[in-house]
This record gives C-alpha cells, structure tokens and sequence, in this order.
C-alpha cells in the first residue's frame, strides 16, 4: 500500500507534494477540532480547501473543485456562527429538526445541480468518477452547513461521504488525499460517538 501511494507522486512537482501535505494536515486537524467542537477547526479548514480548490483546478478537477470554493465560503459562515458569543451561548449540540432536515434535501439537490452545470460551463466530458464526485459534493456541502449548526446528523454525512471519497481520490492519483479521506472516515466515526455522548447528557439535564 505504502508503495501505491508514493508511485502516484514519482512525477509530481515538489510544490504539489508540499500543497497535498498542507491540505492533508491541516484538514486532519481541522476534523479533531470540530470532534472537540473547538473553533479551530474553521480557520484550519479554510486552510485546507483554499489549497485544495487550487490543487484541483491544476488537475482538472472543477466539480470538487468548486465545492472546496464553497467549503472555503461555508467556513467562513461557521467561523463568524461559532464566534459570535450570543448565538455560541445558544448553539447546542442537537438533531435537526423536520423543517432543518427539508432544507438539507433542498441543499443537497441544488448543490448537485449546481456542480452539474459547474461541468458542463467548463465542457468538461463527464465519466462515471465525475458523477461520483456531483454526488458526493452534495453530501459534503449539506454536512457543512449542519456543522455550523451544531446538528450532530453532519457527521453521518461525513462518514458517508468520506467512505466514497477514499476509493474516489485514489483513482485519481491522489494518493495523500485518499489517504486523507480514510482518515476522515475514522475520526468522524469517533467525532459522531462523541457528540452523541454529549447531546444524550445534555436531554438527561
């Protein structure tokens, strides 16, 4: 496995290498902060998709691409969500609700169709891994935004989306985010205990 992995960069930049390893440990940090629902994992996740959204225009790759774009955006949203005292004194670890739950199909719909014609402004020719990658955006997309609401369903979304992701990056050649991916997936298992540890103590108070 060791030697699939590093076959994959044999002609890869030095500046490459360096930006895949930023966006691979930055991006781990940034799922443990938001497992410990520490702030950090906003700025460290801004981070990480700002040089992923580059690394995936080098290669072509503007679906993900143009999640990341969002991610970046979306990251912004939660920093400014969690920061603000008022709405962090009420911002508890919860489930959604119906109305929240709603919104999240609508989200994952249009962030499927907006990566969709995202495809088709570039003329991009569309194989099975591109239509992979529509749908997973839709999943990581709504995940983000009920991370910024505390919801603790995001993390199913990750696990889910990240499931998809680790065969998916591999495919491309993108050996450290694969790896990256399958990262994710372990520590948004633990991150999902966690805050069901956390919101079954808060309905017992």
């Amino acid at each position: 496995m060791f030697d699939f992995f590093i076959s994959q960069y044999k002609n890869a930049s030095t500046l490459q290498i360096v930006l895949e390893f930023l966006v691979f440990v930055f991006g781990i940090i940034s799922v443990f902060c938001a497992k410990k629902e520490n702030i950090w994992v906003y700025p460290t996740g801004l981070i990480s998709t700002v040089i992923t959204v580059y690394l995936l225009y080098q290669a072509k790759y503007f679906g993900d691409m143009t999640m990341n774009f969002y991610y970046s955006i979306m990251s912004i949203y939660g920093w400014y969500k969690w920061a603000s005292k008022k709405a962090y004194s009420n911002l508890k670890i919860t489930r959604t609700s119906s109305k929240e739950k709603i919104i999240g199909v609508g989200l994952f719909v249009l962030t499927i169709i907006i990566t969709y014609l995202v495809y088709v402004f570039f003329d991009y020719k569309l194989e099975i891994p591109n239509y992979i990658d529509i749908f997973t955006s839709g999943i990581f997309f709504t995940g983000m935004w009920y991370m910024a609401l505390k919801k603790i369903e995001n993390w199913t979304l990750w696990i889910f989306g990240d499931i998809i992701a680790v065969p998916l990056f591999a495919y491309r050649g993108l050996g450290m985010l694969s790896l990256q991916y399958l990262i994710f997936t372990i520590l948004a298992i633990l991150a999902y205990l966690e805050w069901k540890k956390i919101l079954n103590n808060n309905l017992q108070k």
